[in-house]
């Protein structure tokens, strides 16, 4: 079973237009995870692009619910926001897919897992373990999250994939970027890393200034390593570039151009 990851910064433009969805390349990536279909089993999670970000910065989902009531029903108005439109993300991915032949099924992530300070505290994995007993292809999403601490937060797709490797134990978890893969300095200026160890992500944090304190200059490379070394311990990690047509199939066959983690 494979766990594919499509950045939002893949299907959509942040800086663009709300809600902009760039079909082509999803309908790219369908038609590459077809050629492997039904052969492998997939589990395909997505993050929020221009669907959810704005909103839950606009609404401040992370900061949680407060105990002045105005304040508190503000929030609970924008955690409704912020989990429609990565409904509507969501759509947009199930419509290509089926366009393709595939019978991708949305998985509501809210529905299914509960955090604890935005880290998952249960998931259910029945629902998810069933699909694919079905042969579906359950389609996941980085969505808010009733959590037990501050009552509201987000749940990254990142860590959502985190906790499915854990709970799964898939052959690879693959991740699309709109970058070749993680870099040793700044996407773009830095040496591609094509091959990295598990034990190597502690010292390439510390080059990249990976601190709780410092600042993340390299488009949140630092807490998708952080998560990739987590699900080292379970499962092959890829991470590729999901706008170049093949990066992805050559990741599944294991030949591919990108960042390969080992364990």
């Amino acid at each position: 079973m494979i766990i594919v990851k499509v950045g939002g910064s893949v299907f959509s433009d942040k800086k663009g237009e709300p809600e902009n969805f760039d079909h082509e390349t999803v309908g790219n990536i369908a038609k590459e995870i077809a050629k492997f279909y039904p052969h492998e089993d997939f589990i395909i999670v997505h993050g929020g692009g221009s669907f959810g970000h704005p909103e839950a910065k606009k609404y401040g989902i992370r900061e949680g619910l407060p105990e002045d009531w105005d304040t508190a029903n503000f929030k609970r108005i924008g955690f409704t926001e912020t989990h429609q439109a990565m409904l509507r993300a969501n759509a947009n991915f199930i419509k290509v897919f089926v366009r393709e032949g595939l019978p991708a099924f949305s998985v509501s992530t809210s529905s299914v897992f509960i955090t604890e300070n935005g880290e998952v505290a249960y998931g259910d994995m029945e629902v998810v373990e069933r699909l694919l007993e079905l042969r579906f292809i359950p389609v996941l999403f980085g969505d808010v999250s009733i959590d037990l601490a501050k009552g509201i937060d987000i749940l990254s797709g990142d860590q959502i994939i985190t906790y499915l490797a854990k709970m799964l134990g898939p052959d690879k978890v693959i991740f699309l970027m709109d970058v070749d893969g993680i870099y040793d300095g700044r996407p773009g200026e830095g040496r591609l890393i094509q091959n990295l160890s598990r034990e190597e992500i502690d010292s390439l944090l510390e080059r990249l200034q990976c601190t709780a304190a410092g600042t993340d200059v390299t488009g949140g490379i630092c807490n998708k390593l952080e998560e990739a070394k987590k699900i080292a311990e379970h499962s092959e990690v890829w991470f590729v570039n999901g706008k170049v047509p093949g990066r992805l199939s050559g990741a599944i066959r294991g030949d591919g151009f990108g960042t390969r983690i080992s364990g």
